[in-house]
């Protein structure tokens, strides 16, 4: 079987899989967030933090509760770093310095899991399982939980209220990303991966010198790290390690995982707003774009000329041979059209052009299907920016899904999709004009550049994956990426909940002749057409100096 087809069945493998689990897990997630029972776990929970989880919030209380449980996270996070050289089952590792503790606790909570550093030489059993994992479910479930919120803003009317924050997010774990991550764990102990806490020990003698691997509950975090959407690996070689992805299937049980929620969040819509089709609909945009990146990828990869590449049967500098060339395609889309991060190849390593998709997909703000949550609301905005450019063509004032989209709603729309770029070009063009960031590039020119512009691309949409030939552990970078992250995970989560309250307090209004159906594959088509113009407009200039520059020279 040649490595192109067996690519594409793998693709298609993948496909039925997830066809497969959308209907249950979808309509499994809308019964949990509309269900008014509260489980006896979940009434411990709410006891313990002193949360009524029957109180209904208006937008502003529910954002300021997203807010304080995200700040008291960093700051834990934070404090468990500094502290672990004195904590027990450190495994000898001194405590993490200040900038990157920060760095590192910003990224977990703002769900983007970007590691300036190598897991099994840093980080010990407290840290990983006690801190890192934790943030791993809820700060996935803090996403899930404004999606939600959003939903509500469409499916109710006259009320400013969105539902309670402390329901959603405890619901989100015990309900759903609970359950699913045990069975994933078994599946990938049975595959392969490690699940103790043993500590350092040597496994042989290399060129003068010794190799040490240290144990650790990885298969338990690895299941999290794709499921929520997280990315953060155990190891330093993330998901190319063994120890994290052992065999062909569970790489591609892991691509299963990073994709099976946010898609089926598009169902758990339909179902609330009470229009299936409607959710169809966002699916289909999702799926065109994540098929044709997809498909871009493996061509990009397999068919790249040169000597050496063709030898090879395609780019297989920094793919794993247990994987090739299609599952390290399929993967690196999946991770980049999500806010997953993981990497089960070294991205630095692909195409020029190849690099410039997964950059590409980062910038389309990862809506495709995007990060657990975070996909749904980002798709939804973006849906209400093409029902208005579509008022605008024929005259008529947008609405979507019987809710007017005037003044108010536009600005908010707009700001939320300006906020991020904002702060990648911005941070980008600072450690380009000052000389010391320069001085972190392991390349110069085009490539170079991708690297800056790809560790800011990554941090400010929540992906976390990196080009790692940049030397991100300095003050700089582990200062202002953690900014990005954090600025660009709760900014606009301020504006979808400002928006999910301003729909809610509205009357439906009723569909009309010349109402525009949106859960038609003409409105795909625009929408796709919308992601596309405004995501080219955006970064294009940026884009041809990295990745284009790089793959029309080569």
């Amino acid at each position: 079987m040649s490595p192109v087809t067996a690519g594409v069945l793998q693709l298609l493998a993948l496909i039925a899989a997830l066809a497969l689990a959308y209907r249950p897990l979808g309509d499994y997630m809308a019964r949990v967030y509309s269900s008014e029972k509260h489980y006896k776990p979940e009434k411990w929970i709410y006891k313990a933090i002193g949360a009524n989880p029957s109180a209904e919030m208006r937008w502003p209380a529910y954002l300021r509760a997203v807010l304080a449980f995200s700040a008291v996270s960093v700051l834990f996070l934070y404090v468990l770093q500094r502290l672990q050289g004195s904590l027990p089952g450190s495994l000898g590792f001194v405590s993490i310095d200040p900038d990157q503790a920060f760095n590192t606790a910003a990224s977990f909570v703002a769900n983007t899991n970007w590691q300036s550093y190598a897991g099994e030489q840093a980080m010990g059993h407290v840290v990983q399982t006690g801190g890192l994992a934790v943030q791993n479910f809820v700060s996935a479930a803090v996403g899930m939980a404004v999606a939600v919120a959003l939903v509500r803003g469409f499916a109710r009317s006259r009320t400013g209220e969105l539902g309670n924050f402390w329901a959603d997010m405890v619901r989100g774990v015990v309900r759903i990303l609970l359950p699913i991550s045990v069975i994933g764990a078994i599946v990938l102990v049975a595959c392969g991966a490690i699940q103790n806490f043993s500590g350092i020990h040597e496994v042989g003698q290399f060129m003068g010198g010794s190799q040490q691997w240290n144990g650790g509950a990885v298969a338990s975090q690895e299941v999290i790290k794709e499921l929520g959407t997280n990315g953060g690996g155990y190891f330093n070689a993330n998901s190319a390690h063994p120890f994290e992805n052992p065999t062909p299937f569970s790489n591609l049980f892991e691509i299963f995982l990073i994709l099976v929620i946010p898609l089926a969040l598009t169902r758990t819509f339909g179902r609330m707003v009470g229009n299936l089709r409607q959710g169809y609909a966002i699916l289909a945009t999702m799926g065109i774009i994540w098929i044709a990146f997809t498909g871009l990828m493996m061509w990009t990869e397999f068919a790249h000329h040169g000597p050496a590449l063709e030898l090879a049967g395609g780019a297989m500098e920094g793919k794993e041979n247990r994987f090739g060339i299609g599952a390290s395609a399929i993967f690196s889309v999946a991770t980049t059209l999500t806010s997953t991060g993981a990497v089960n190849s070294f991205h630095s390593s692909y195409t020029g052009l190849g690099g410039g998709i997964q950059l590409l997909g980062m910038q389309l703000g990862e809506i495709a299907p995007g990060g657990v949550g975070s996909g749904l609301y980002g798709m939804l905005i973006m849906a209400i920016i093409a029902v208005f450019i579509a008022g605008l063509m024929v005259g008529r004032t947008p609405e979507y899904l019987g809710k007017k989209i005037g003044t108010r709603e536009i600005k908010l729309a707009a700001c939320y999709i300006l906020i991020t770029p904002a702060l990648v070009l911005c941070f980008t063009a600072a450690a380009m004009a000052l000389p010391t960031p320069a001085n972190s590039m392991a390349n110069t020119g085009a490539h170079g550049f991708s690297e800056i512009l790809y560790a800011y691309t990554s941090g400010a949409n929540n992906n976390g994956s990196a080009f790692a030939g940049l030397n991100a552990d300095t003050q700089w970078f582990n200062s202002t990426i953690g900014i990005a992250m954090l600025l660009g995970r709760f900014l606009p989560m301020v504006f979808v909940l400002a928006l999910a309250g301003s729909l809610a307090e509205q009357k439906p209004v009723p569909a009309t002749a010349g109402t525009l159906r949106t859960d038609k594959p003409l409105y795909a088509g625009l929408l796709v057409g919308t992601i596309l113009i405004i995501t080219g407009l955006t970064y294009f200039p940026a884009l041809a100096l990295g990745p284009l520059a790089e793959g029309l020279a080569s």
